[in-house]
């Protein structure tokens, strides 16, 4: 397990990441240090994204070099072990330096398994208890392999996975998580070479509740079959590729440690879409008839509201990679809900710190008008009213994603002229911070 120090307040966190990003690209120009590359003086405005738009194919929808250069973002994100990389392009090729959430997908998967082996079942309904405390008190084990063993000694295992040490509260998701400070280069792709990372929360706040008492150790029975409800499709595709290697290779590692319960694990993959289709609905009908114990998604947060009531209300188990949204943590889900992604008041914290470390006088926040970007935008704002902004400072403004356009809402930005924006957003966001372009309060240099 890594000894790192967790953030307990904006104020330790902000000074930690000033001095992160003060070798990360934090010199784009803030409240204090705003200006053009030429020293006339007009000001460069900083562009801010986070989990669902800070990945290398937003580039892909801009030609011109530089026109995200410099933007920044949080995404849940731990500093990944080369071997890891290597194992998940093994899986996939053409992943090329997109992870993100893979390292949650695969914890998802290994987490679902030891609470069945350590039940003894395949029934979501009894293994349910056993999975907080898979993630909290024990015996500490990095592996599916490490952790199988403590279980079949009669230990509990207490698992610290590709995510970090996940250390679940009882609500059933991290109580402290890794984030990356992305930044976009002159090529408009994530510059791996300024990547930093920080920590939210405290794993102090973890369950202390490890479950009932287990079945005896090498307990057989039934096969554990997985079903993922991923984004092959939709606003999020883009996380699809890193989610699927991640639950691919965490299955091909579990069997390859003696499955679960004495069986192989079957993964039965299937697509989510995104909330504007019913492809999230069609794939959870046919993973429930193919008999799945759990389901590894939605990467959406609006999507898993969408089938969550289907899912926990057939006696599965719903464990997400990616959703964030603070909807989650009271969800009357009769405890078959979890999540390895941290909630949004985590992510906030990261991204307030930030922005603050920036030296961002005023702040405007654009943000899709759903769970993920309310909510988001929400805690971002009450983190930077508490660290030291004023109301009259930092302006937020939602939108409808599925709007013709966005210029109502960048106009907003042009009028407010901000030292920083920020963009919560899905594929949308190309369009958004296009405009902003036009309008010379974008990113581009």
């Amino acid at each position: 397990m890594r000894t790192r120090t967790y953030a307990r307040s904006i104020a330790v966190t902000s000074a930690a990441l000033v001095a992160l990003t003060a070798c990360g690209g934090g010199d784009e120009g803030g409240g204090e240090s705003g200006g053009d590359a030429s020293g006339g003086g007009e000001k460069q405005v900083n562009i801010y994204g986070t989990d669902g738009n800070m990945g290398s194919t937003l580039g892909d929808d801009f030609e011109e070099e530089g026109a995200l250069a410099g933007m920044k973002g949080t995404t849940p994100l731990t500093e990944l072990a080369g071997d890891f990389r290597d194992q998940l392009l093994a899986i996939d090729p053409d992943l090329g330096n997109t992870f993100n959430y893979a390292g949650e997908t695969y914890d998802a998967v290994v987490i679902t398994a030891l609470a069945a082996q350590r039940a003894g079942t395949n029934d979501a309904n009894v293994f349910k208890a056993y999975v907080n405390g898979i993630t909290a008190g024990g015996e500490k084990c990095d592996s599916y392999q490490a952790c199988l063993d403590i279980i079949n000694a009669g230990g509990n295992p207490d698992y610290d996975g590709r995510s970090g040490p996940l250390a679940f509260v009882d609500a059933g998701e991290p109580a402290a998580a890794s984030f990356g400070i992305l930044q976009f280069g002159d090529d408009n792709v994530i510059d791996d070479s300024q990547t930093e990372y920080v920590l939210a929360g405290d794993e102090a706040n973890a369950t202390t509740d490890e479950g009932p008492a287990p079945a005896a150790p090498g307990t057989t029975g039934e096969p554990l079959v997985i079903g993922t409800l991923l984004p092959l499709t939709g606003d999020l595709a883009f996380l699809g590729p890193p989610e699927v290697a991640g639950a691919r290779l965490a299955v091909q590692d579990i069997n390859g440690a003696g499955g679960v319960l004495g069986q192989d694990v079957r993964l039965e993959e299937g697509d989510s879409g995104d909330a504007t289709t019913d492809t999230a609905t069609q794939t959870v009908d046919r993973l429930l008839q193919a008999g799945v114990s759990a389901i590894v998604g939605a990467a959406s947060s609006g999507v898993s509201l969408n089938v969550i009531d289907r899912i926990t209300g057939a006696g599965v188990m719903q464990i997400s990679p990616a959703n964030t949204s603070d909807q989650f943590t009271e969800y009357a889900d009769n405890g078959l809900y979890f999540r390895t992604a941290p909630p949004d008041v985590l992510q906030a914290r990261a991204l307030a710190d930030l922005i603050a470390a920036d030296g961002n006088n005023t702040v405007g926040i654009l943000a899709r008008n759903d769970p993920y970007g309310t909510g988001l935008a929400e805690n971002t704002v009450e983190n930077l009213l508490a660290g030291g902004l004023s109301e009259d400072q930092v302006v937020s403004i939602t939108y409808d994603p599925n709007a013709a356009n966005f210029d109502s809402e960048v106009q907003q930005m042009v009028d407010l002229n901000p030292d920083g924006i920020v963009v919560i957003g899905f594929e949308e966001s190309s369009r958004i911070i296009q405009g902003l372009n036009e309008n010379g309060i974008g990113p581009q240099r």
